[in-house]
């Protein structure tokens, strides 16, 4: 199967590859083999127009509340914070439940994290908010903005999931990827997904040096399965005026590029008006290797 996409390099070429797109031979789990995987063809972009001093130096001091998706935990920002505080802004990284301290906690709900995102930035008295969602973290402050419009300057998603009004997260993802991890989920015994590292490593961080990729995953814990199969209502966001970004980093392996689950502009379109900033980066290593290039991501996607 082959794909292509439009890019900022023009049109770039998708193609099925690997063990999970050929036999699984990465082992067995179960009835249910891992999702295909696709590999990125694109020549180099270069980060000179992120690097423009006189943008540095008109920067627009922002407050950003940064929330980080699946198999992660508030550390995914350290990099990324320390370098939006250089540049003048004020950050926070709230935990959730079910991750950070609390990650043996597998009964949290999507309902318990979004609202202790939402009761951080109450509890603060955070207000022109920039709310920024990673990953998973997307359908978080999806429903935290319904807790909290009056206090958000602008949310952002990157490479986040927009989910749609009555669907779960699962409902989102391609049916095999879904069905591989409701088949991990069953297998770990207390309902948590844990992601092998040769999938781990192909679709979060495909651009990452394999010490750097095991690194990563070092510090990876198991996922409470519970907050990818709940239904969430999201009428109350789709109704919001608030002005949204999105911030696509077009080397990202997670969802399939070009087919109806992508990031942008299938996800993306759901937001209706909304600004669209592109990077060169794949789901998680340049959070924590190049981190300068994704505050520079997201102070584009922030500002006026």
């Amino acid at each position: 199967m082959t794909f292509y996409l439009s890019s900022p390099n023009g049109a770039t070429h998708y193609a099925s590859y690997g063990p999970y797109g050929r036999d699984g031979s990465y082992g067995s789990y179960g009835s249910v083999q891992p999702p295909a995987t696709f590999y990125y063809v694109t020549p180099a972009t270069q980060w000179g127009a992120h690097n423009d001093p006189g943008m540095r130096q008109k920067a627009q001091p922002l407050t950003f509340v940064l929330v980080h998706g699946s198999w992660a935990d508030a550390g995914f920002w350290d990099g990324v914070a320390a370098e939006l505080r250089k540049q003048g802004h004020t950050v926070y990284a709230p935990e959730y439940p079910g991750h950070g301290a609390d990650y043996k906690n597998t009964t949290a709900t999507h309902a318990m994290m979004s609202k202790a995102v939402a009761d951080y930035i109450q509890n603060h008295d955070l207000r022109d908010v920039v709310l920024v969602g990673h990953s998973f973290g997307g359908s978080v402050v999806q429903k935290a903005a319904e807790y909290v419009p009056d206090r958000l300057k602008r949310i952002v998603f990157i490479d986040g999931f927009v989910v749609k009004d009555g669907n779960s997260l699962a409902d989102e993802l391609p049916p095999q990827t879904a069905a591989f991890f409701g088949e991990l989920a069953k297998q770990s015994g207390n309902g948590t997904v844990m992601l092998p590292f040769p999938f781990f490593r192909d679709a979060f961080l495909n651009l990452a040096p394999l010490d750097v990729a095991q690194k990563i995953y070092a510090g990876v814990k198991p996922e409470p399965g519970g907050p990818f199969t709940e239904k969430l209502d999201l009428k109350k966001f789709y109704a919001l005026q608030t002005p949204k970004s999105y911030v696509y980093l077009y080397q990202d392996n997670v969802l399939p590029q070009g087919e109806n689950y992508s990031w942008h502009p299938h996800m993306s379109s759901r937001l209706g008006q909304f600004r669209l900033i592109v990077g060169d980066a794949d789901h998680m290593t340049y959070f924590k290797t190049e981190p300068k290039k994704i505050a520079e991501l997201l102070y584009m996607a922030g500002r006026d």
